[in-house]
């Protein structure tokens, strides 16, 4: 198993709104650990820390918990499941992160990743894209880091559906209808009539 990315977080004993905004002003950012039984405990963890964990694994990406609790540290397998940011500068402000059990599979959501520049779109086409991730299950460690869609070969008027994708061994697409998740429009036909209108304008007048 490849190593994994570590963070390292306390236990937080003191709760509430006082308390959370004097951490804040430290630079550290309370969060809770949720664990895969469903317990859950106050923690607290350095911002910059916290921000390239979260640059680099984001939502769906297994990292390596490291809890320091009653003078003794314990390391977890863990996703950050939400990062609440301050609305006005953007820090975090807020940080929950779920315990994993790798033998288990799990439900978590995984953006496409759009690679290839589409025959369709050099001819005038354009790339319209629907969804922008899907939910799979599958194990911790198997989650993809993304849901490759190469679209080099699609012309205008093609698409790509749900059911056309094809995912990584292990890894099980959650949906009930074979949607659309991309296509190639074609140049709009009034567009054309426009530049027409205008060139025959620009003749009269001349």
């Amino acid at each position: 198993m490849a190593e994994l990315l570590k963070l390292n977080v306390q236990e937080r004993t003191q709760l509430g709104k006082g308390p959370n905004r004097r951490l804040r002003a430290t630079g550290m950012v309370p969060g809770v650990y949720y664990d895969s039984k469903g317990a859950n405990i106050p923690v607290k963890v350095e911002m910059v820390p916290l921000q390239k964990a979260f640059a680099a694994v984001g939502n769906a990406q297994v990292f390596e918990l490291v809890l320091e609790r009653g003078g003794k540290t314990e390391a977890m397998p863990a996703l950050i499941w939400r990062l609440r940011n301050e609305p006005v500068k953007g820090f975090p402000e807020h940080v929950d992160f779920f315990g994993v059990d790798l033998s288990k599979e799990l439900k978590v959501a995984v953006h496409f990743e759009i690679v290839g520049n589409s025959k369709g779109v050099k001819l005038g086409g354009t790339l319209e894209q629907y969804r922008d991730h899907i939910e799979v299950i599958c194990k911790p460690m198997d989650i993809p880091e993304s849901i490759v869609i190469d679209i080099t070969e699609m012309d205008v008027m093609d698409s790509v559906h749900i059911e056309d994708v094809v995912f990584p061994e292990g890894v099980t697409p959650v949906f009930d209808e074979n949607y659309a998740v991309l296509s190639i429009a074609a140049k709009h036909e009034d567009e054309d009539g426009e530049e027409g209108e205008e060139e025959a304008g620009e003749t009269e007048t001349e």
